[in-house]
């Protein structure tokens, strides 16, 4: 059901301030972003390393959700993001095993979505959404084309990058002899 964490979202009073934060000093690459205004409320995507993400969302309004979760305090974990492939199958995973959930929503094929409480989850808000991850990332951090492997030449040996099925990338540094054996395992593999 579940494929894997997606990302930690951050709810935070100074969208602005905490993206500067998390790009000047920790290095994270900017993706995705936009605000609802029917919720009352901007997001931001980040990206740190090869596969690691999280959110920063803010109150652009009174009106908004975060207000009650913000109250007395600039900033916290608010939610955690779980990527399932079919949301649907997930659903019925959920009800089957008698655990209630919130918020159904789709947005076309982009993103669907639900939320378990957290008081059905261990004081942890919950989202399990089916979407396709590369499209909420940077393109610096996705892989380019449509290849799953490339690999490029070093002075002591060869980088693998590797297509992630979250979206964007993993990569391994072999030496020569790393590589040779690399390369005799996979013989092996298709002989």
């Amino acid at each position: 059901m579940i494929e894997r964490i997606d990302h930690v979202s951050l709810a935070v009073r100074d969208i602005d301030g905490a993206s500067r934060f998390f790009t000047d000093i920790l290095g994270a690459v900017p993706g995705a972003s936009a605000a609802d205004d029917r919720l009352g409320y901007s997001w931001r995507i980040f990206s740190l390393g090869d596969l690691s993400r999280f959110e920063i969302i803010a109150p652009t309004g009174r009106q908004s959700f975060l207000e009650n979760f913000l109250k007395g305090r600039n900033g916290g974990i608010h939610h955690i993001t779980l990527q399932t492939p079919d949301i649907a199958a997930a659903r019925r995973f959920l009800e089957g095993k008698g655990v209630p959930y919130f918020g159904y929503a789709e947005y076309g094929d982009l993103w669907k979505e639900l939320f378990i409480h957290p008081k059905d989850a261990f004081g942890v808000l919950v989202q399990i959404a089916e979407f396709n991850a590369d499209d909420w990332l940077a393109p610096s951090v996705r892989m380019p084309g449509t290849g799953k492997v490339s690999v490029a030449r070093e002075r002591d040996g060869v980088t693998l990058t590797l297509r992630h099925p979250g979206g964007g990338t993993a990569k391994a540094f072999l030496n020569a002899g790393e590589a040779r054996s690399l390369l005799e395992e996979l013989d092996k593999a298709l002989a």
